[in-house]
């Protein structure tokens, strides 16, 4: 009976380490369920550029967001890279977005020294690519694999050796050289817009929430109902236990953590620096604003008799920061200076004139003299001269936001479709002719233009205008097309494309034969661009990437499109060798049309945001949200 007794222990020995492996087996995933929801998966490595490509920058102006001094030097970070430039504002040497950096606009810049490092770095937060921090020679990447926690609005190095970040969707994560981990629960899921002060004591700003004051391990909040101007922050400063909220509507004050007072209501206060006896405000169109604090009184009123007054005609300022004894104020196009004995500000940086107006581009044309046309998002247009030197600029109320340029090769003449009209110019880029909804137009925003059986066809939100010497005759849902909100029109022969929100519209002669939807094959409904390839046409959708619909009328997918991807409005461009598409974040898509294969370009380019093409002798021309491009044709490769 004995080998029994034992057998038995045996198996209740063998049930137990079962079970013991089991709970063991839960606790562990337990554990690593909660590890990996509260860390967040990051990549630190060399940051190096890949080959330098043939990319050849068109001179755009000088946009600055936040600058700081490194190493006896002034650093300058904005959507085009870093710039750096010596005390005496020369520039030494610049780092561009695309080629040196990723194609991402930086947004933020500040010295730390991190847990990893031992040496101070240049800090440099990007929009889309994570952080980069450079020791004066090389880079390295803070790489979060999240796309969301890469969407960054700025950064906090503190005396611990750790980053605060702010981001769009997370809320406020901290770095400690090892991990990425949100900071507290309860600044999860914020978009933030500054940030001040400390770890263990910090100001959070936000988009649409107001401030939060995270201190001893709680949260409290404060929002227009607690005093504050206007839930939307835009800027922090600290100075001796006293806290600066810049707001949309004013200055909020608070005093050891609690609400005491407004200054300068109605104030947009872009930036702040509080010094001493003095607080420095930063506005969009008021310039700096000094407001002195001595005999203020203590009321919680909400109000403050203390004036304003205007210290400088520097207009879009973006930060106020004070180094030795001078201030600094950097606007979007330079940096100032003002020390203890100077009068007035002074300028500091040297930069070279630009030949573009902005850097927000929405349509190229180029026309038979090698001139571009180039279209902006809101800033009218630039006609640049064929040897790239200069360009004429032309803005008005109409002339503003520019959806397409169409150039008449027979003529000469240029038809900018806008938002106000279309607006007809001669070859000599001189207006000739305004066009809008009281002209016959079915609506002023014109979407795209193409020429259509001797006349015109323009799309619009409300449909379809034709335009010819009979006049002008409109078309739209009721008449068979298959949504009133068209986006891109294409053309070859008698027939006419629409691609709109609701699908794509075929016409012959002016009249609707046939509507494609996600019930007839197409992979998405809302097209943005059109384009005729051989006997058929390629669509470019929000969402699918770049259809193919043959004359048969059936769609086909590409294996690289496969995918998803959105295609701008209108960003498509046939050439004898290729297609193009800008797409919406992820670079330009080519499609070798001899091999039948697609390829994806993002090193070079300013920005992934690729939003008009054109080609003008055998240079392609590439414009984005950050900036203008041209490269050889034939130098496009994978």
């Amino acid at each position: 009976m004995w080998f029994v007794a034992i057998a038995g222990v045996i198996v209740i020995a063998g049930a137990a380490a079962i079970c013991i492996w089991h709970v063991s087996r839960t606790l562990h995933t337990a554990k690593e369920e909660v590890r990996a929801e509260h860390e967040l998966q990051v990549v630190i490595r060399p940051y190096n550029p890949e080959t330098q490509t043939r990319f050849e920058p068109i001179n755009s102006p000088a946009v600055y967001v936040e600058a700081t001094q490194f190493q006896d030097h002034f650093f300058v970070v904005g959507p085009a890279g870093l710039l750096e430039y010596d005390m005496r504002g020369s520039l030494r040497k610049q780092y561009a977005a695309g080629r040196d950096l990723p194609s991402s606009p930086l947004i933020a810049v500040a010295v730390g020294v991190l847990g990893d490092s031992h040496e101070a770095e240049l800090l440099i937060a990007t929009a889309d690519d994570g952080i980069l921090a450079f020791n004066g020679q090389s880079f390295r990447q803070i790489f979060p694999e999240n796309a969301d926690v890469r969407a960054i609005t700025s950064i906090l190095p503190t005396a611990a050796g750790h980053l605060l970040i702010g981001t769009k969707k997370r809320g406020v994560l901290l770095y400690d050289g090892r991990q990425l981990v949100p900071l507290h629960s309860t600044l999860k899921d914020l978009y933030v817009t500054a940030l001040a002060g400390s770890e263990p004591d910090l100001w959070i700003g936000t988009i649409d929430r107001g401030v939060a004051h995270y201190h001893a391990g709680q949260t409290d909040w404060f929002a227009e109902q607690d005093g504050l101007p206007d839930s939307q922050v835009l800027s922090l400063a600290i100075e001796c236990g006293r806290t600066y909220v810049g707001t949309a509507m004013g200055v909020a004050v608070f005093d050891d953590g609690k609400f005491s007072r407004t200054l300068g209501r109605g104030v947009l206060a872009t930036s702040l620096l509080a010094a001493q006896e003095q607080l420095f405000v930063g506005t969009e169109d008021e310039g700096i604003l000094d407001v002195p604090l001595r005999g203020r009184s203590n009321t919680r009123s909400g109000t403050s008799a203390v004036s304003l007054e205007r210290t400088g005609e520097l207009l879009e300022v973006k930060q106020i920061f004070k180094s030795d004894e001078s201030v600094f104020v950097l606007t979007r196009n330079g940096l100032y200076r003002m020390g203890r004995r100077d009068v007035g500000w002074q300028s500091v940086l040297q930069t070279d004139a630009a030949v573009l107006t902005d850097r927000n581009i929405s349509a190229l044309a180029a026309d038979e003299s090698g001139r571009m046309w180039v279209g902006y998002f809101d800033r009218g247009l630039d006609v640049i001269d064929s040897n790239g030197a200069r360009a004429r600029h032309i803005e008005d109320e109409h002339v503003f936001c520019v959806n397409r340029i169409l150039r008449d090769p027979q003529s000469g003449n240029v038809d900018v479709a806008t938002a106000n009209g279309l607006i007809r110019f001669d070859a000599d880029a001189n207006q000739q002719q305004l066009l809008t909804h009281a002209d016959g137009l079915i609506a002023d925003h014109v979407t795209d233009v193409a020429f259509y059986r001797g006349g015109l066809a323009l799309a619009t939100p409300a449909g379809l205008t034709f335009l010819d010497s009979s006049g002008a005759r409109s078309m739209y849902a009721f008449h068979g097309l298959v949504n009133n909100r068209v986006y891109a029109l294409a053309v070859s022969g008698d027939e006419l494309v629409a691609g709109t929100l609701g699908g794509l519209s075929v016409l012959d002669k002016g009249a609707v034969q046939v509507n494609y939807t996600t019930a007839s094959g197409l992979a998405h409904n809302w097209i943005t661009s059109v384009v005729a390839v051989d006997d058929g046409w390629m669509v470019g959708t929000y969402g699918a990437g770049v259809l193919a619909l043959d004359h048969s009328g059936h769609f086909h997918r590409f294996s690289k499109t496969d995918e998803g991807y959105e295609v701008n409005p209108n960003a498509m461009l046939v050439t004898h060798h290729h297609v193009f598409a800008g797409s919406l974040g992820k670079g330009l898509y080519v499609y070798e049309r001899e091999s039948g294969r697609w390829f994806a370009i993002t090193r070079g380019l300013p920005s992934l945001n690729v939003t008009a093409l054109a080609l003008s002798h055998d240079y392609l021309y590439v414009g984005t949200d950050n900036g203008l491009v041209r490269i050889p044709e034939q130098e496009l490769h994978p």
